[in-house]
């Protein structure tokens, strides 16, 4: 075995440093010495998930939490021993703004993600029209689909629903989570829930219903709110306790600009010049980088993995005294959907949806910018963003004051967007790579864009790698 590391993991966002400690673990358990070395490109590590934590304000500049509902992440952390450090969303602002002709309008009650559980609610509210109301008052009636071929999320949507519903919420909202069209989107990947409850029950009303009888929810607009967690000093808490469990193992500003064969397993080449021999490789950079690497060993894995596409987003933090506002926005936030027409994607009070996040006479804000819809907004200066996001405060919420600081963040490529076939595409990645021997590829462009998926994922591809070597030692000893 070489003297250099014998596992290498190529990118340090939350999907490489999970790998990273869970090998670590396994390392610790079985007796079985590793060393483990991390490459960065960048100047820190972390990915899209950064604190900035200053003068009592605690500032997300990617994700600001995460589901509780899917296991992952909830056990990560309870091995990390951050369980004391977990918050939950403030309950008494649980609901979710739509912006309809320039004004914020509450999503209904008991309306989840894109389609409600409860139709008195949305018969009351100003959100859709006559016709649109009429439309999803059929839902329970249209036949379920029988075919089995993956579908856009925009032909599912208004399938069963109709298009008001596509426009209002299920687009924008799906541009908040995922920063894409669902005209290209794939239901499958992106709301296989929704997709099982017609599957299951004929429909996703009599789904809701019956789900929320069992859970007893309902009360609530959007999102699922009350299944989303963070921590009280940001989700950058997450990433610190990775780091801290493994000292020595990080190299920052070490993009990889080659991989390439050696005869212990693989020699990875940096930047500056230097090469690294690893027995095993886990790659965790995003899918167009991984395509790059591996175009030399085998270019069916590459293409595929070159089909994928990303979009670029942008965040922009906002801080103001609570007397800036003529009402305050008694919500976790508001979409914008693109009929309307305006310079932003989303907007949410950080300070409003978790506690602690600013001083009790300020509120602290977030808006959103870019996505696949609104690619233009990236070509402005970090100044420009800014004024967009204060024009748009300016003109849904009266807010004419100067904020007390704005923090622009830019997520270039950063978000892997599931196109229709998706898990055909993901499958076919996954059986050409079964081919490059000692070679697991990780990351949010295969199961999940969610911390919890990407923690999966990495923690998957590190058992994989681990008993992979494990296995070559032992035949080999």
């Amino acid at each position: 075995m070489p003297q250099s590391p014998h596992i290498a993991i190529i990118g340090a966002g939350v999907t490489g440093l999970a790998a990273a400690h869970r090998l670590r673990e396994l390392s610790t358990t079985h007796e079985f010495p590793l060393e483990i070395v991390v490459f960065e490109a960048g100047s820190r590590a972390g990915g899209a998930l950064e604190t900035i934590r200053r003068d009592g304000f605690t500032l997300e500049t990617g994700a600001d939490s995460f589901l509780s509902e899917k296991p992952w992440a909830m056990d990560l952390v309870a091995r990390l021993g951050l369980d004391s450090r977990l918050i939950r969303t403030q309950e008494q602002f649980r609901r979710t703004f739509v912006v309809r002709g320039g004004r914020l309008v509450p999503i209904p009650n008991g309306f989840s993600l894109m389609a409600p559980a409860y139709l008195m609610p949305v018969l009351r509210s100003p959100l859709f029209s006559l016709r649109g109301k009429a439309r999803m008052m059929l839902e329970p009636f249209i036949p379920r689909r029988t075919a089995d071929h993956d579908e856009s999320l925009a032909s599912f949507v208004t399938r069963r629903l109709g298009r008001e519903v596509l426009e209002r919420v299920a687009q924008p909202l799906a541009a908040g989570i995922y920063t894409a069209d669902p005209a290209t989107l794939s239901a499958h990947s992106t709301m296989p829930r929704f997709v099982e409850m017609e599957r299951r029950h004929g429909g996703l009303i009599r789904g809701l219903r019956r789900a929320a009888r069992t859970a007893g929810a309902g009360a609530t607009s959007g999102a699922r709110w009350s299944l989303f967690v963070s921590f009280d000093i940001g989700m950058g808490a997450l990433i610190e306790a990775l780091l801290s469990r493994l000292p020595g193992s990080l190299r920052l500003n070490a993009a990889i600009t080659k991989l390439g064969a050696a005869p212990a397993g693989w020699r990875l080449h940096t930047a500056d010049g230097a090469s690294h021999v690893a027995a095993v490789v886990i790659c965790a950079a995003p899918a167009f980088a991984a395509a790059q690497l591996l175009q030399p060993h085998d270019d069916a894995v590459a293409s595929r993995l070159d089909a994928i596409s990303y979009a670029s987003a942008a965040t922009v933090n906002l801080a103001w005294p609570r007397s800036a506002f003529p009402r305050l926005p008694d919500s976790f936030g508001f979409v914008v959907p693109i009929v309307e027409h305006r310079q932003i994607i989303a907007g949410s009070f950080s300070s409003l949806k978790f506690p602690g996040r600013a001083p009790s006479d300020f509120v602290l804000a977030r808006v959103f910018l870019g996505g696949a819809l609104q690619t233009s907004m990236l070509d402005l200066d970090n100044d420009a963003m800014a004024a967009a996001a204060r024009d748009e405060f300016r003109s849904l919420l009266g807010v004419t004051a100067a904020p007390l600081f704005t923090v622009v963040r830019r997520w270039p490529s950063s978000m892997p967007q599931y196109m229709v076939g998706h898990r055909c595409r993901v499958d076919k990645i996954r059986t050409a790579a079964a081919r490059l021997p000692n070679l697991f590829l990780a990351g949010a462009y295969l199961d999940g864009v969610g911390i919890p998926d990407c923690i999966h994922s990495g923690e998957t591809a590190a058992e994989a790698a681990f008993n992979s070597l494990r296995s070559t030692v032992e035949l080999s000893s």
